[in-house]
């Protein structure tokens, strides 16, 4: 008998504790309620291993199915749900309280291209120094930037100021 690793792991064939157990499956002729010594002997006949699937179930629910196969068609489902998950990518721009118009429009526009391809975007206006005075004007700016955005993003926190750092995050619209 093989010690348990943790408690995602299934039970088979001779660990399985319960003294009766449902049979469900391709494999089973006869769906229904066993002792574990029936079901254990109809999985020996088949040649394929009892797994049990639901430990919590009263009384708990097993397959009789190739446990190895099992396994590696779990794995590969886990994989390719890993490669469909979108990452989120933060793209960061950052001002100064007293960023010119020109400078505006030019990170705009970067912006509005990092949300249309779907990564998010964390504004920033650094305070140099005595530039903390113009924390309003800073605000001014994020608020403006996000407006300006709209059409392509939605503000997911309104400006924070944070240290020497004012930040708003920015999420793109998601296209239907």
């Amino acid at each position: 008998m093989r010690p348990k690793k943790d408690d995602n792991e299934l039970r088979i064939n001779e660990e399985i504790t319960a003294p009766k157990v449902r049979l469900v499956g391709e494999n089973v002729p006869e769906q229904g309620i066993y002792s574990v010594a029936e079901a254990l002997k109809k999985a020996d006949e088949l040649g394929l291993d009892l797994v049990e699937i639901s430990a919590k179930a009263d009384p708990p629910v097993c397959k009789i199915i190739d446990y190895q196969k099992y396994l590696y068609q779990q794995k590969k489902k886990a994989k390719e749900m890993k490669a469909n998950s979108s990452k989120v990518v933060i793209k960061e721009i950052r001002f100064g309280p007293n960023t010119d118009e020109h400078d505006f429009q030019f990170k705009l526009k970067h912006a509005a291209g990092f949300l249309q391809e779907g990564s998010k975007v964390k504004a920033s206006v650094f305070f140099k120094g005595r530039s903390i005075l113009y924390v309003d004007q800073g605000e001014k700016l994020l608020l403006r930037f996000a407006l300006e955005l709209e059409e392509y993003g939605r503000a997911e926190q309104m400006p924070k100021l944070e240290g020497k750092r004012m930040m708003m995050m920015i999420a793109p619209i998601k296209k239907k």
